[in-house]
């Protein structure tokens, strides 16, 4: 029998798929430590240069499959389940790529939220679903919605609760491009393969540096970014892209 999480690894892509998708991929316990480990062993992959999220079915993810009988607090299984998949994939040095096919609501929202780039169906919606029980938007929500559509977006999308649809997501940046719905999983495949034969290091450098330097003045900003050329200049791929420059041909960059 199938797993919660599917794993097919393609050139440098691992693609990792939610496959609940009797219940729109909602959340289980198996399901959330399932995803956890796939996203650790990618990370570790050094074969491995992006990782692509997808979804089984017609929903991207519910959120928490509020049928389930939690093992402790709601603060508990946010700290033992949903913090540490959302911190892995922002602190990866590799680029996430998250394939929207349907719904996504509530931490499943926040889990597209929390990949680099959001490729998404023209049938996908976003709903931040969270204040219709009562709770507060967790799963980094908070944090990554008002980075992505500002403050003022981010208020209607929580406390208002409505729907929104793939054209109104790609209008305000929530996601970066809207395909029709029988391409998605070609074009996405198509953006984390390119991302695949970049230069990886460099694209872990970049996540780096934004998520430091979102909280940080102009002056720490450009010290920090000063430190990362650093690191960036030393790397075979750097080199490789100067080779390639100057001889006019295409990079072969090897991700080291």
């Amino acid at each position: 029998m199938a797993g919660t999480v599917l794993l097919d690894t393609q050139g440098g892509v691992r693609v990792i798929t939610l496959n609940r998708p009797d219940v729109l991929n909602a959340f289980n316990a198996e399901m959330g430590e399932a995803l956890a480990d796939a996203l650790r062993d990618a990370e570790r992959d050094a074969g491995v240069r992006c990782v692509l999220l997808a979804a089984a079915g017609r929903g991207f993810c519910a959120g928490q499959d509020l049928r389930e009988a939690l093992a402790g607090s709601l603060a508990d299984v946010l700290r033992a389940r949903y913090n540490r998949i959302v911190l892995r994939m922002r602190t990866m040095e590799k680029p996430v790529v998250a394939a929207v096919n349907g719904v996504a609501a509530g931490a499943g929202c926040n889990l597209a939220l929390a990949a680099d780039l959001r490729v998404a169906s023209d049938r996908a919606s976003f709903i931040e679903a969270f204040s219709r029980i009562g709770l507060v938007p967790d799963s980094g929500g908070t944090w990554l919605l008002p980075r992505l559509v500002g403050v003022g977006r981010a208020l209607e999308m929580m406390l208002l609760a409505e729907p929104v649809d793939a054209a109104t997501a790609e209008r305000i940046g929530l996601v970066n491009r809207v395909v029709p719905h029988d391409t998605l999983m070609p074009r996405a495949l198509e953006w984390a393969a390119r991302l695949a034969e970049g230069p990886t290091r460099a694209y872990g450098l970049i996540k780096r540096g934004l998520e430091h330097n979102l909280s940080a003045d102009l002056r720490g900003g450009l010290e920090y970014e000063a430190y990362l050329q650093e690191i960036a200049g030393r790397t075979a791929d750097y080199r490789e892209g100067v080779a390639a420059f100057v001889a006019k041909r295409p990079p072969a960059y090897r991700g080291e």
